[in-house]
């Protein structure tokens, strides 16, 4: 049924792709960030935006493994999560999920409306595509650390950072790393564990999640679990 899916999505896919041009040069020769219009891109480096090789990999793991596990051995889109989205559309009559990779998440972000439709998703995946075939897997990343919503008027790792643990997102321990991950569904939402100097029952059993993940990827030891497990967030009430 997959595999019949997916030569019905590629021949659906190939005039709609002929049709449909995304530039991207703006992305590629420069950077971007939010204004309340959307998403503005520059040439100069905005003093917010963050370069992936300025923090280390176990502070952006943990919102790998919480939004795309397989983001770094993927295309571009997950067909497994692809094919359940549209199956759930056709055959449910529900509305058109995210499903979304973190490389659909920069196209959709950047270069789309948040209108749910099949055209839209189509867009979404030709665009990722072309992602994938220009930049790095670190520079879609880096890409999509900047522009991740994290609060209220929040937008990005390093404005993040800045704001609920007052450091440089370079300093960040694995467990704050984790918080914000956990922020990402609906940071304006979860982000009322800062607000109430406390971690609700959902955002420690997130973290913890995270934190099994991270350990069972291999990013970190037991023992390194273990210890950010029992670390106390500034923020939180002693």
């Amino acid at each position: 049924m997959k595999k019949i899916f997916l030569i019905i999505f590629l021949i659906i896919l190939v005039p709609i792709v002929y049709f449909v041009q995304i530039d991207i040069t703006n992305l590629k020769e420069g950077y971007f960030y939010k204004s309340k219009d959307g998403y503005v891109f520059v040439e100069k480096k905005p003093h917010t935006w963050l370069f992936i090789n300025e923090i280390t990999s176990k502070i952006y793991w943990p919102i790998v493994v919480s939004e795309d596990w397989l983001f770094f051995e993927h295309k571009g889109i997950d067909l497994k999560q692809l094919y359940q989205a549209i199956t759930d559309t056709i055959y449910e009559q529900k509305d058109l999920r995210g499903a979304s990779t973190i490389t659909q998440q920069v196209a959709k972000n950047l270069f789309l409306s948040n209108e749910r439709s099949f055209i839209r998703k189509i867009k979404e995946v030709i665009i990722s595509f072309k992602l994938e075939m220009n930049f790095s897997k670190k520079k879609i990343l880096e890409i999509y650390l900047n522009l991740i919503e994290l609060g209220d008027n929040i937008y990005g790792l390093k404005q993040a950072s800045l704001y609920y643990f007052k450091k440089d997102p370079r300093l960040l321990n694995i467990k704050e790393a984790s918080f914000l991950a956990m922020l990402l569904p609906n940071p304006k939402k979860y982000n009322s564990s800062f607000k109430n100097k406390q971690l609700s029952e959902y955002a420690h059993s997130t973290i913890e999640k995270t934190l099994v993940k991270l350990r069972q990827a291999k990013i970190i030891s037991e023992k390194q679990r273990e210890l950010e497990s029992s670390r106390i967030l500034s923020f939180e009430k002693n």
